[in-house]
């Protein structure tokens, strides 16, 4: 039931209503009515947090991943770096009559957020997730991106939220850290003076080195796509970063998961 409420992104009380209307879901969770009652949207709850309180989603993830690892699917050395934002209820038709107060809101081009921050480190050769942190909606990618990064990574790929990311403290204190290669893209590549013309392929040599980078960083993207499409997690059910951090570990894996059954591997697993 807890895979359902996850995978369809239900709140506990429609995951508990979606057993009883759908034969899908009872036939999955080999349930049957005469012998015995569903459990309520309580229960579901409770369950859920005895799994925040123990770590079990997180366990989950770093499996997934020591899978990935012994079976040759990370090739290591190289990570991705980007965030999306997971968008919060807004409403105050609440018992506090507020909203959720450890989501905040923030700005992206003309509009305004409110919600959290999913932050994700991709292997730079075959897209699978690595690490995944969540933060509030106003927290810059900036400041968590040290904390995605693996010990045996050599380069490190970004858009350009994280420029000038080699000039921080918590990247100049650490000497791993501090030998990587962060090609981070630039805002404007197109506006630079030095941009000269490449008469090959019609371009600017800087807009063409940029392309470069956006190849790489193209694999993140498809992982936000799984994460927001497939599993339709773009409107938080939770309140808190606890339980949704758990839920974000849960979903990472599913979409690790999800590119294995594309890689047809699948029955490995």
């Amino acid at each position: 039931m807890y895979l359902l409420q996850n995978w369809f992104n239900l709140s506990d009380e429609r995951g508990e209503d979606a057993i009883y209307d759908s034969y899908a879901f009872r036939s999955f969770m080999g349930f049957n009515f005469q012998e015995e009652q569903a459990p309520d949207a309580t229960t579901l709850c409770k369950f859920r947090k005895r799994l925040d309180e123990n770590g079990v989603t997180k366990l989950f993830f770093d499996t997934m991943k020591g899978f990935l690892d012994r079976h040759g699917k990370l090739m290591r050395g190289g990570t991705i770096l980007d965030a999306t934002i997971i968008d919060a209820p807004t409403s105050t038709k609440n018992q506090e009559k507020q909203r959720d107060p450890e989501m905040h809101q923030t700005k992206k081009g003309n509009q305004w957020y409110f919600g959290e921050r999913l932050h994700v480190g991709v292997d730079a050769g075959t897209r699978y997730i690595h690490s995944a942190e969540v933060t509030a909606a106003n927290v810059h990618e900036i400041t968590v991106a040290h904390k995605l990064i693996r010990e045996d990574d050599e380069v490190v790929y970004g858009d350009s939220a994280h420029t000038g990311i080699e000039k921080r403290d918590e990247i100049k204190s650490d000497a791993h850290l501090s030998s990587i290669d962060y090609r981070m893209s630039e805002r404007k590549p197109w506006r630079k003076k030095e941009n000269e013309w490449i008469p090959g392929p019609g371009l600017y040599w800087r807009t063409c080195f940029q392309l470069q980078k956006y190849r790489v960083r193209a694999k993140v993207v498809y992982a936000f796509l799984i994460i927001k499409r497939v599993f339709q997690y773009k409107k938080v059910r939770c309140r808190g970063l606890v339980k949704n951090r758990t839920q974000a570990y849960m979903l990472c894996t599913y979409a690790n998961l999800y590119m294995l059954a594309q890689a047809g591997v699948y029955g490995s697993c």
